[in-house]
């Protein structure tokens, strides 16, 4: 059975998504605070979890700076903030997609269907390479590893699949709408500066800028030498 934590500070919140998880089939958790909430995520291992920023004790942002030095789980940020600052610093520190309150609980749930699926299936379609070969950059897509200058590079599974898109469309400017699409899947409709934050990840992970091009006004292309 699937595994979902969630992790608010509102019993009115909590009983609400669990409300509507439960009937899908879903192993619901729930934390009410910072502290229980990264324990409760060390010791049941989800799938994924809803995360508030606002908590008492340790905040969401603090929680999954934690948590992302040992996990990778997709973490579906709430928030009552509507500040554009506040959205970039959850997203930098390791969210996948965020809701902002007051939301639809079918929104939620449609979110997490969509996230939960493609974890399962792999964002892509039709058949993959199992290896993408440059001059620099070495993509595995089965074993889910990449390899910078004979050197492992560690990216969260949204990261991963960012790069293994611009990699398949070397020299190709992909836009951010295409590259929500490959990654994200057409149901997201959430904010489409994800694509922005987590390519500043990858980028950082990778050392060099110069293998991820922006285009002002259109996207992002792959430079690295093929073999």
């Amino acid at each position: 059975m699937t595994k979902i934590l969630v992790i608010d500070d509102e019993p009115s919140i909590i009983n609400l998504v669990s409300a509507y998880l439960k009937p899908e089939g879903y192993e619901v958790f729930t934390a009410a605070d910072g502290n229980a909430g990264l324990k409760a995520a060390r010791a049941f291992k989800p799938d994924l979890i809803i995360l508030d920023l606002m908590l008492p004790g340790m905040d969401g942002i603090e929680l999954l700076s934690r948590l992302r030095r040992e996990s990778d789980v997709y973490v579906i940020m709430l928030t009552a903030r509507t500040d554009e600052t506040d959205k970039i610093v959850g997203l930098s520190v390791g969210a996948d997609d965020y809701v902002i309150k007051p939301f639809s609980p079918r929104e939620l749930v449609a979110r997490v269907k969509a996230a939960l699926r493609r974890l399962k299936t792999g964002a892509g379609s039709g058949a993959e390479r199992s290896m993408l070969s440059f001059r620099r950059v070495h993509i595995d897509v089965g074993a889910h590893t990449v390899m910078l200058d004979e050197s492992p590079i560690e990216l969260t599974s949204i990261e991963f699949e960012l790069l293994k898109a611009l990699a398949e469309n070397r020299g190709r400017v992909l836009s951010r709408e295409q590259l929500l699409e490959k990654v994200w899947g057409s149901e997201y409709f959430g904010e489409i500066r994800v694509v922005d934050v987590h390519l500043g990840h990858v980028r950082q992970k990778l050392g060099d800028e110069s293998l991820i091009a922006t285009v002002r006004g259109v996207g992002y292309r792959f430079e690295d030498e093929p073999l």
